[in-house]
């Protein structure tokens, strides 16, 4: 009975690594992709209608110890650069880390999400920055730059 369950569970298990690798890699991309966008579009309406964009950082959101102006910059910024990062897949992890702080930055500065009837913008929040812990965590995978010149430097090492 033993020896059965032995080899069908060797059976079941056989392409597990190969399944890590290439699933763990295409979820990745996914991810990047997905959250990628989701900031990057943020940015590109700010830049968009720059006066309104620092009228609410004047107004509306309310950046700790930062001024409204300087604000407007680095969240505009960051959610036009580190995106192209994330999903090019280079300096992944930091930039992962990155817009995880500029999703939390967004939270704690706009105090009126969590006054909306909806709470799907809060929610959005919570899972664009779940997402980026998950590619803090596990990288960006083979499909990326990181792990293009992560070979290089071991091809070159060697």
């Amino acid at each position: 009975m033993y020896n059965t369950l032995q080899y069908f569970h060797k059976l079941s298990t056989r392409f597990d690594e190969q399944l890590s690798v290439l699933g763990g890699s295409a979820l990745s991309l996914a991810l990047r992709l997905y959250v990628g966008w989701q900031f990057f579009k943020a940015g590109m309406v700010k830049v968009s209608d720059w006066q309104s964009t620092l009228s609410l950082f004047r107004e509306e959101y309310i950046v700790p110890v930062v001024p409204p102006e300087l604000a407007a910059w680095m969240g505009a910024g960051g959610e036009l650069v580190l995106p192209v990062l994330l999903v090019l897949g280079i300096f992944s992890r930091p930039a992962a880390l990155a817009l995880f702080a500029v999703n939390l930055m967004a939270v704690i500065s706009y105090p009126q999400l969590f006054e909306l009837e909806c709470p799907a913008a809060v929610n959005s929040h919570f899972y664009w920055g779940i997402l980026l812990l998950v590619l803090v965590s596990f990288g960006p995978g083979k499909l990326s730059v990181d792990a293009w010149l992560g070979k290089r430097r071991t091809a070159l090492a060697a």
